[in-house]
């Protein structure tokens, strides 16, 4: 065959490869295309509303962000389920800019304003402890104060049962202005122990035993 004869042969095939695929296109079917082979169809389709990927469907398919929870300055008590803090956080900056102690007094609220001081009471053994909030969290469901584990221990929750049912109740809360309010355990008279922070957490059994 001739070099002529050859290129009319490509020539003829590519027009018949074109006219196939505008045919495809006219019976509403489109043919593959190929781009990097080693791409699997699986992932190229799970990009789908992947923001990552520039999906524009992105801003409708992906969940809202939690909303940030309200600072609360009522002062009234709440309850609800403690836990506290790992040894590997102490250490570490709490969101006051001070560092964690694993036996101070320091606890983790979300709500409460930095500053707060506060009466735990473990509602399952009547122990309560003063704590003053310096850090954010727990961020698990229903969790509403991380104490540092000497505070735990002295409200008598163990490592091992890692949460119990407590009370917190605020003593002062800061205010914007600068002022401070009162909570509902202001009139506490463990209060008169706040200023004890050389000695720890301070347990009810404790206080009792001093007077």
């Amino acid at each position: 065959m001739s070099v002529q004869e050859r290129r009319l042969t490509v020539s003829t095939l590519a027009v018949a490869l074109l006219l196939g695929s505008m045919a495809l296109t006219a019976m509403g079917e489109t043919p593959a295309v190929t781009g990097d082979a080693s791409t699997p169809v699986a992932a190229v389709a799970s990009t789908a509303g992947d923001p990552a990927a520039g999906d524009p469907r992105a801003a409708a398919l992906a969940p809202a962000p939690a909303p940030k929870p309200a600072i609360d300055r009522s002062g009234k008590k709440r309850i609800g389920k403690a836990s506290f803090y790992a040894d590997r956080f102490g250490g570490r900056k709490m969101a006051d800019g001070k560092i964690m102690s694993l036996h101070d007094s320091n606890a983790a609220s979300r709500t409460l304003p930095l500053g707060t001081t506060a009466k735990v009471t473990n509602l399952e053994t009547g122990k309560s402890a003063l704590v003053t909030i310096q850090d954010r969290g727990p961020y698990v469901s229903g969790r509403i104060v991380d104490l540092s584990p000497a505070t735990a221990r002295s409200i008598g929750l163990s490592q091992r049962k890692g949460v119990t049912k407590v009370e917190v109740a605020p003593i002062t809360v800061p205010l914007p202005n600068g002022g401070v309010k009162l909570g509902q355990a202001a009139d506490d008279p463990i209060l008169a122990l706040n200023e004890r922070r050389d000695r720890g957490p301070v347990s009810q059994e404790q206080w009792d035993s001093w007077n």
